[in-house]
């Protein structure tokens, strides 16, 4: 079993930046590739990164790329996401997920992969 916990959420300002914070606590946590996700008001839950168990392979929607960057700790068992120059559509509930599944980084773009969800932080952006 694996427990996610994400924080770091809250109401900020276009153009600002944000990281969020999922800590992860159970087996051998170094060994999950994890996602992030993101579902807005109204909107289905899209995918937002992934990372590798390594962390040396990542991958972003097509739309992140460029103001997401996501990143992990093993030592500190957390997988973090960093958005820069943050737009009011960015306002979403972010989770993130996680596997032992061995994967293509192309695959862990899917929901379906992965075995373990955190409740979600909020981020809400004014303009």
């Amino acid at each position: 079993q694996v427990q996610l916990v994400e924080s770091g959420g809250g109401l900020m300002q276009a153009g600002g930046s944000l990281r969020l914070s999922c800590a992860a606590s159970g087996r051998t946590v170094s060994n999950i590739a994890v996602g992030w996700f993101r579902q807005a008001p109204g909107k289905e839950r899209e995918f937002v990164a992934t990372i590798s168990r390594s962390g040396d392979s990542t991958a972003y929607a097509d739309s992140m790329k460029g103001r997401f960057t996501i990143s992990r700790d093993n030592a500190k068992n957390t997988v973090y996401l960093q958005i820069d120059s943050l737009k009011p559509e960015d306002t979403a509930v972010y989770s993130c997920a996680a596997t032992y599944k061995i994967r293509t980084i192309a695959t862990m773009k899917t929901q379906q992969v992965y075995d373990y969800w955190g409740q979600g932080t909020q981020v809400t952006v004014s303009s």
